[in-house]
């Protein structure tokens, strides 16, 4: 069997935090993984920078794809992506996901990991959730995917932004099938 491969799809939905803190934690885990593909929109990149107040997505140039470059390698299931993180994911990404409309790189490859019977992992960041909001997220889990909202726990008694963010990240790595040392309810803090 293949190394694991994994698509980063970040969105413009607020939240670039959390995609940062995926990133830093996947460079610490490459012995888990062969591949990390990093696809993101314009304004994504606008978010991350008033949000952030800086551009590290940039550090993926070797593995960071245009959202119209259907010739990146998971945009079709022979590329043999195994997971696809959107995150955060943005409720008109995930409305275009559930309906099927492939109109970029992101939804064509959420598209390919769902008809392959893949991973696809959706950090949904929105409050408060319309009813079209909860029906795409019912679609998309009746589809196989699986919805995670970007809500962070508080009992490892996180002390900084990066941790709060951390406590989600840690949610999606556990959910993509990688081993990650983190807080563990009934566990001493690794």
């Amino acid at each position: 069997m293949e190394a694991h491969k994994i698509v980063v799809a970040i969105t413009g939905a607020s939240g670039s935090i959390y995609a940062r803190v995926l990133l830093q934690k996947l460079a610490q885990l490459q012995d888990q993984w062969s591949r990390v593909a990093v696809v993101m929109t314009e304004n994504a990149k606008e978010v991350w920078r008033t949000e952030l107040g800086e551009e590290s997505y940039q550090e993926w140039t070797p593995s960071f794809y245009a959202t119209n470059d259907f010739t990146a390698p998971f945009a079709s299931g022979s590329g043999r992506y195994q997971t696809m993180i959107v995150i955060p994911c943005s409720m008109g990404t995930l409305g275009r996901i559930a309906g099927g409309v492939s109109n970029d790189l992101i939804t064509r490859a959420a598209d390919v990991v769902l008809k392959e019977r893949r991973k696809l992992i959706c950090v949904v960041r929105e409050t408060p959730y319309n009813l079209v909001h909860i029906r795409n997220m019912e679609t998309l889990t009746l589809a196989g995917g699986i919805i995670c909202p970007a809500t962070p726990s508080f009992y490892s008694r996180p002390q900084t932004l990066d941790e709060v963010a951390a406590t989600v990240v840690d949610r999606v790595l556990d959910l993509a099938g990688l081993d990650v040392q983190s807080y563990r309810w009934g566990n001493e803090k690794k």
